[in-house]
């Protein structure tokens, strides 16, 4: 656990594929004046009211981000913001500032990485405010069933949650990050983009999406913005909904067990261990590790939870994650 304070400025935040350096309101004021008239591409987003304003030297990033998120209104003003910039004297690392949610992003080439840190930010600024918290995980419902699949990168969340959409009667919540409110009942869970950042191979899984692929420009990465409506029809994506069963999905070849069901403790320490499936936290700080932890333990109460073993072959696994949920 870090031992950093809110307020620090100068410390260095590891866990992600680049490092977060917290820096002073000062350095951010020099920082927004020094690229003030650099030639930025901008557009605001609307994360779950949260107004996230992007500029960017990259044109192709723009237009993505205007294909990924629900736009803000031009007259609304932006709660946060993002500056991606080319600096061939920086390292790839980015500079937050906390009390104006100002990043800066230097050598950012991959359009991943600028989305998950603005759903980063925006989640940092509901978490506190507004008591909603953030979920890295797909969401989906299935005849009005809320399942959410959560996993560490590279364990086949975006697989198996795209294969759960061909049920009849399925709605997309989110493939990637979606936010969650606690009540008496259920959690309430809403989606946070418009449109998926899909891989290119999706269509080689499931062959129902090989139109999809079609339509879609992909980047360097061999990713791009899709919007699934195109085949699974426009009532297909939902706003919102209400969860009822939690999959944790992780790939252990020495575990010949494929499903088990967990306890509330048996699913927090599994997240607590990875790092909360969420390599794009931008602060974690003990407050707010604490904040998490508890919202963690309140909302794993509440569903029913699963662990899926992913290592057999991506339809296998789909079949056991369609047995839970067809058997209860």
């Amino acid at each position: 656990m870090l031992t950093l304070t809110m307020s620090t400025a100068g410390a260095v935040l590891c866990f992600m594929p680049y490092e977060t350096e917290l820096i002073s309101e000062s350095e951010c004021t020099t920082l927004r004046a020094k690229y003030a008239n650099a030639d930025l591409y901008s557009a605001k987003a609307d994360i779950d009211g949260i107004c996230v304003q992007l500029y960017t030297y990259d044109r192709d990033h723009i237009d993505m981000w205007r294909d990924n998120f629900y736009a803000a209104s031009d007259r609304t003003r932006s709660h946060a913001k993002i500056f991606c910039v080319k600096d061939p004297n920086q390292k790839l690392h980015v500079d937050y500032n906390l009390e104006s949610a100002t990043a800066f992003l230097y050598n950012f080439d991959y359009y991943g990485w600028v989305k998950s840190i603005a759903l980063g930010i925006a989640g940092c600024l509901l978490e506190l405010g507004h008591d909603v918290y953030s979920v890295h995980g797909a969401a989906l419902t299935i005849d009005d069933v809320g399942v959410t699949l959560i996993a560490p990168p590279k364990t086949g969340k975006t697989t198996q949650s795209w294969g759960l959409l061909r049920f009849p009667n399925a709605c997309l919540i989110s493939d990637d990050w979606y936010f969650v409110t606690l009540g008496n009942g259920r959690p309430h869970i809403r989606g946070s983009e418009k449109n998926c950042y899909i891989d290119a191979d999706i269509g080689d899984v499931w062959e129902e999406y090989k139109p999809l692929i079609k339509n879609v420009k992909f980047d360097g990465a061999g990713r791009g913005i899709a919007n699934i409506r195109w085949v699974t029809g426009k009532s297909s994506v939902i706003s919102a909904g209400s969860l009822q069963y939690i999959l944790l999905l992780e790939r252990e070849p020495a575990d010949c067990n494929i499903v088990r069901e967990l306890n509330a403790h048996e699913a927090l320490e599994y997240m607590l261990n990875n790092d909360l499936c969420n390599p794009h936290q931008i602060i974690r700080d003990p407050y707010r590790s604490a904040l998490r932890a508890n919202f963690l333990k309140q909302f794993f109460l509440q569903c029913k939870i699963y662990m899926v073993n992913t290592t057999g072959t991506s339809q296998e696994t789909q079949a056991a994650i369609r047995k839970i949920i067809v058997r209860e």
